[in-house]
Order: structure tokens, then C-alpha cells, then sequence
């Protein structure tokens, strides 16, 4: 379980402290998928990187599995917006860095390869460099990296913003059927309503900065495409909280 309590983030600026979280709470159970939506610059990637541990400059109580966040005692995936690639590094070596980073004593898993498959990821790919790969083939490599790892929980800041519609559905695709292999506790970053419909379990809107949580909403369209009135009414009464016409929607 993810759990976050009373949290308040800042950077310090020139011009003196700057808030990007404040009094947030949040809950995520063990294995599930929450969808984090809101405004551009609400705290978003912020709350990602403090979930990873990479950021420090916060007020409250963060924890994973009933123990404060430690990269060194957990095994964090984490997908940045860019996929995170190394460009000096073949695609190979990508996909097993952070698994060589956790346990460098120990071979990569025996699932390796079934999982490259799962991932469309043939020997053509793994000898090249990032660059020379596609934003679609380069999201499989960066997913394929952050499973290999086997983590604890996957952190995933807007993972297919940069796809084309055909390309984001079957990425999506790909994601769940890996998710269900290995019940990872996820967190995915979206600005998009349907994807956060799609993606999460629970949807969680954020306020414009500094971020406050203004809903959360258990998703009964978790994991389904459809266009029903249902639907569209979900959708609506997201775009009204992310508006900030919430109680008009």
C-alpha cells in the first residue's frame, strides 16, 4: 500500500519557497492502479518523484508498505515523460540497467525474454541505440525496463502523451497485460480524461497549485473501452472538477 498523508512539497527559489503540494492525502492499495489528473503545474510529477524517493523537500508522512520510501529496500519503477532511455546505452542495456542497478550479483530474470515478446521487442531492436527507435518502440523498451525490475510499484508520469492514438491504445494494452502478470501498486500521471478512465481503478483529481486533492472517485470503467451515457457522464463530472465547476457537474 501507498499511503500519504497530510503531505506539503516545496522547492526553494530565489525568490524563497515555492509550494507544489499542500495538505495532500492519498491511499493506494496493494496492487492496484490510481490515476492521478489535474492541471498543468498542480504537483503531479512532484508527488511521483517523492513517491520514488528522488525528491526530499516535503512536509508530512510518506510510506510503502507501512515503512517510510527507500529505493535501497524497495524496487521502484519509474517511467518519466521523456521514457528515460540512456542514448549511449543499446536497448539491451536499457531494459536491464535498472535491474542491474538493484541486483548486480544476480542474472536477470528467466522471464526476460518471454516479457520482450509480450512487448513486441524482437533481437532486430536490442542492438540499437534509442534514437534510432520509434516513441512507440522506445515506451516498450521503457516498459519492458521497468518490469524486468519486478517492482514493488510502478510510477508512470504521463507514459504515452507522446503516442498516436493507435499506438497509446495498444501501449495500454501491453501495460495491463503486464500489470496483471505481476499485480504491481501503480501510480499513472495522465492529462487525458478517457486514458485516466481507462487506466485507473481510482482516479484522483488534484486542484491547480499548489496541489490539493479536490476528488476521488472509484472507477467502475476501469479497463473498459466504451461510449456509453454512463460513461460521458463520468467524463463530464471530471472535466467539471478539473475546471473547477465541480459541484456544478
Amino acid at each position: 500500500m501507498i499511503c500519504v498523508s497530510n503531505l506539503s512539497a516545496y522547492y526553494d527559489t530565489a525568490k524563497g519557497r515555492s509550494m507544489a503540494l499542500k495538505g495532500l492525502n492519498l491511499e493506494v492499495p496493494k496492487g492496484g492502479i490510481c490515476a492521478l489528473i489535474g492541471p498543468s503545474g498542480c504537483g503531479k510529477s512532484t508527488l511521483l518523484r517523492i513517491l520514488a524517493g528522488i525528491a526530499s523537500n516535503y512536509e508530512g508522512e510518506v510510506s510503502i508498505e507501512g515503512a517510510p520510501v527507500n529505493p535501497k529496500s524497495l524496487s521502484i519503477g519509474f517511467i518519466p515523460q521523456n521514457y528515460g532511455l540512456l542514448p549511449w546505452k543499446t536497448v539491451r542495456d536499457n531494459i536491464r540497467l535498472s535491474w542491474k542497478v538493484k541486483h548486480p550479483e544476480t542474472p536477470v530474470p528467466d522471464g526476460e525474454e518471454k516479457m520482450l515478446a509480450r512487448l513486441g521487442i524482437g533481437e532486430e531492436f536490442l542492438a540499437r541505440f534509442p534514437r534510432e527507435l520509434s516513441g512507440g518502440q522506445q515506451q516498450r523498451a521503457s516498459l519492458a525496463r521497468a518490469f524486468l525490475l519486478q517492482p514493488d510499484v510502478l510510477l508512470m508520469d504521463e507514459p504515452f502523451s507522446a503516442l498516436d492514438a493507435i499506438t497509446r491504445e495498444e501501449m495500454q494494452e501491453v501495460f495491463f497485460e503486464l500489470w496483471r502478470a505481476q499485480a504491481v501498486t501503480a501510480v499513472i500521471v495522465t492529462h487525458d480524461i478517457e486514458e485516466a478512465l481507462y487506466l485507473g481503478q481510482t482516479i484522483v483529481v488534484l486542484s491547480s497549485s499548489p496541489g490539493r486533492v479536490s476528488m476521488v472517485m472509484e472507477n467502475p470503467h476501469f479497463a473498459r473501452r466504451e461510449a456509453s451515457g454512463d460513461f460521458a457522464a463520468q467524463k463530464a463530472r471530471l472535466r467539471g472538477w478539473l475546471t473547477g465547476k465541480g459541484a456544478e457537474a
